[in-house]
């Protein structure tokens, strides 16, 4: 639906619909169990088609066991989003303060280099190399 002649989308609309669609998926991830089979959401376009796993997969597996305080579980899911997503947001978060550039081209080479060696790590043979003390 068009807005009316005379209004105006300002940050403030934008900051809440974007709160709430934050949270309404928050919620979806959080109350539903995207560890089991029939979880309504989409699969992974790029290990459909090449069978591997990409940087983000098992990050919406992550975000549950974040969600339920299942810290062991999330690293298991997705450590790379584990630990990179919350550096990257504070990291922003400073530049943003600070007045400075959000993504210099620096930034976006480190950040794709770390994503493309994180996919060719994730998807060797006998990946995870988890240790024999973590699972028992």
């Amino acid at each position: 639906m068009a807005p009316r002649a005379g209004t105006r989308l300002t940050r403030g609309h934008v900051a809440v619909g974007a709160a709430a669609l934050v949270t309404g998926g928050l919620a979806y991830v959080g109350l539903a169990d995207p560890h089991r089979p029939g979880f309504l959401f989409p699969p992974c376009p790029f290990k459909a088609l090449t069978g591997l796993e990409c940087p983000g997969c098992g990050g919406i597996r992550m975000t549950h066991d974040v969600l339920h305080g299942d810290l062991a579980a999330a690293v298991t899911d997705n450590v790379f989003a584990f630990v990179g997503l919350p550096l990257l947001a504070v990291w922003l978060l400073v530049r943003w303060r600070r007045g400075q550039r959000l993504m210099p081209v620096a930034a976006m080479v480190t950040i794709a280099v770390a994503a493309i060696v994180w996919t060719v790590v994730r998807n060797l043979p006998g990946f995870p190399l988890v240790p024999t003390f973590v699972t028992g």
